[in-house]
């Protein structure tokens, strides 16, 4: 499960409005100028329509100071203002040199629309500027030369893949250090944070789905006795070996996360809270039976878990994971080796021994 592109569309909300805010201001100051110059030189027509712009551009800087939907304003603004972008090209007094605020647009396109949307923008804007080009000058010697047109399509062109290529690599670039930032550095599990985004993320699936979502807190039995016993090392390798069990465990859809020190945590997404003791169980089971290859001399590691299911326990991160942390606690202290949630009786009734006892014999 990851949410990292959903994370990186969020992160670069601030970026694109501070974008937009900008394009708005140019836009209400070169709107102005243009639309002073155009009334005195005739082209009426042209001048509306920069006047329409600019009055557009100001309600749309009022409407995006608290928006939850700053993408459909950024895809308003920005479909309107290369409309008016072509409408300037083909006016009858507009210049060739009109032409060159083409580039502007896989530029503009991809800082506030992204690589998949902004190039589609731009690639569409760029050919219906092309279109209207050849059209208005088809029959001008000069422009129709090979080597001008070659050059403004080459320009063009260009400017379009860097702006393109640029943006991929940015997002790229984005999701490699978010995953690092969300990630355990020693298991490769989950950290807390991105724990906390997938919960959140699931929390509101499950509300609008009516999908059941429940949770695991997992800790390991004795495991400060694996630290003393055989040293840090062995104990780091041990929770990779546990980190890697719940990976094969578990489905692609649910989320393993290490919480801390020797505590994981479990997000099972379309799971009722008594299929998630059924799992829980399963993991224990499989945990017991697998014993930690610590150099040619294995260690027996347990769990004991908590189980926890939204709705029923909680409604929040917080209240679920005090739930299923109280179920752990009660595991603990009825003998360890067990999982214990609202809906069954705590499995693994007998007691765990210690891995000293299980490497001594005592």
């Amino acid at each position: 499960m990851d949410a990292t592109p959903d994370t990186v569309a969020r992160l670069a909300q601030p970026h694109r409005k501070a974008v937009l805010v900008a394009l708005l201001w140019i836009t209400i100051s070169a709107g102005l100028l243009f639309a002073v110059l155009n009334l005195l030189y005739g082209s009426r027509a042209l001048a509306v329509v920069e006047l329409v712009m600019v009055a557009y551009s100001g309600l749309i800087l009022i409407a995006i100071r608290r928006t939850a939907h700053l993408e459909r304003w950024i895809l308003a603004f920005i479909l309107s203002f290369f409309a008016a972008m072509m409408f300037a090209l083909t006016t009858p007094r507009s210049t060739p040199s009109v032409f060159a605020w083409i580039l502007l647009v896989p530029i503009l396109s991809h800082l506030l629309l992204g690589r998949r949307l902004g190039f589609a923008v731009a690639l569409f804007f760029i050919a219906v500027a092309g279109v209207i080009f050849f059209v208005k000058h088809g029959d001008d010697p000069e422009l129709m030369h090979v080597l001008p047109i070659a050059n403004l399509t080459i320009v063009s062109l260009s400017i379009l893949a860097f702006s393109h290529v640029y943006e991929v690599s940015r997002e790229r670039s984005e999701i490699r250090l978010l995953r690092l930032a969300q990630t355990d550095f020693l298991t490769g599990l989950a950290n807390r944070s991105r724990f906390k985004d997938i919960f959140d993320r699931e929390r509101q699936r499950s509300l609008r789905e009516q999908k059941p979502l429940s949770l695991l807190v997992i800790d390991l039995d004795y495991f400060k006795e694996v630290n003393d016993r055989f040293g840090h090392e062995a104990g780091d390798a041990a929770l990779v070996y546990v980190a890697h069990l719940l990976n094969r465990r578990l489905r692609a859809t649910d989320l393993a996360c290490r919480l801390g020190g020797e505590e994981f945590g479990v997000i099972l997404v379309d799971t009722p809270g008594e299929l998630a003791i059924d799992v829980a169980e399963d993991l224990r089971r499989t945990l017991e039976h697998s014993p930690f290859p610590n150099d040619g001399q294995p260690i027996n590691l347990t769990m004991s878990v908590g189980v926890a299911q939204f709705g029923i326990d909680g409604s929040s991160l917080r209240s679920l994971l005090a739930a299923a942390d109280a179920r752990l606690y009660r595991g603990k202290t009825d003998g360890r080796n067990r999982v214990v949630g609202s809906l069954a009786v705590p499995a693994g009734a007998r007691r765990r021994t210690t891995v000293l006892e299980e490497v001594t014999g005592l």
